[in-house]
C-alpha cells in the first residue's frame, strides 16, 4: 500500500501532466488563428498543422505523446502564453 504522501505526489503529477495537456490544446487555437484553420481548433489543429510542416502521416502524429508533441513545437511556442480567457 502507498503512502499518503505516495498518493498526494501521484496526484500533483497527473494534475501537472493535465495541466500541459490543456495548454498545448490552447496553443492550437493560437496555432488555427495563424495559420488562418477555419475547420480545426486545439489538438485537431496541431495534428493538422504537423502532418502539414513535416509530411507526417496522420497516424503517426496522433499516435504521438503529448510530450513529444511540446518538444517539437517547443520553439514556436517560446514566449507564448495561455491568453486570459483560458485561465
Amino acid at each position: 500500500m502507498r503512502s499518503k504522501e505516495q498518493y498526494e505526489n501521484i496526484k500533483r503529477l497527473h494534475e501537472a501532466e493535465g495541466g500541459l495537456a490543456y495548454t498545448l490544446d490552447v496553443f492550437g487555437d493560437e496555432i488555427a488563428n495563424r495559420e488562418g484553420y477555419k475547420e480545426l481548433s486545439g489538438m485537431e489543429a496541431i495534428h493538422f498543422y504537423l502532418i502539414h510542416k513535416f509530411s507526417w502521416l496522420p497516424s503517426d502524429v496522433k499516435a504521438m505523446k503529448y510530450e513529444d508533441i511540446r518538444f517539437v513545437l517547443s520553439e514556436e511556442m517560446h514566449g507564448w502564453t495561455v491568453p486570459p480567457e483560458a485561465r
